[in-house]
């Protein structure tokens, strides 16, 4: 035999003094692991909720932006009836219509109330002058330290 096969011919396994604590410390290992695991999964749920609850709460800016622009469609569509009836802050449907979006569940709408402004649009090349009118609807979601705001803009002839 050469010394190398008697060094391995010699080479005992450790002893059970030796490795005592090796598979405690595995286990720990293994634990951390699953913990951090399970962390990153309640983030993700919680970021989760709060991408969903910011979706809605864009839809429901949106649908109640479409409700004032509808009801402006079917009115008297001259620029000063436009302004007297919904323009913001005193125009009687745009009041409202103030009132149907602060009992939205938009959270925290009317710590800013939306805004309607209109803008004449010159006709080109002998058409009739046109309307544009701004919407701009804000909320403040739970827990945000920042407002949110939805705008729409839309040409009314």
């Amino acid at each position: 035999m050469n010394k190398l096969s008697r060094f391995v011919w010699r080479r005992q396994k450790p002893s059970a003094r030796q490795s005592s604590g090796f598979m405690l410390i595995e286990a720990l290992i293994g634990i951390l692991i699953f913990s951090l695991g399970i962390l990153a999964v309640v983030k993700l749920q919680a970021t989760s909720v709060q991408q969903a609850s910011s979706a809605e709460y864009r839809s429901m800016a949106s649908l109640l932006a479409n409700d004032l622009i509808s009801q402006m469609w079917v009115s008297n569509r001259t620029a000063s009836t436009l302004q007297t009836n919904f323009g913001s802050p005193s125009g009687t449907s745009y009041l409202a219509w103030r009132a149907r979006a602060y009992s939205s569940g938009l959270p925290n709408a009317s710590t800013t109330p939306p805004t309607v402004t209109f803008t004449t649009v010159a006709g080109g090349a002998g058409g009739a002058a046109s309307s544009q009118a701004t919407i701009t609807i804000f909320w403040q979601a739970p827990g945000d330290k920042s407002q949110h705001n939805y705008t729409v803009v839309a040409q009314l002839k």
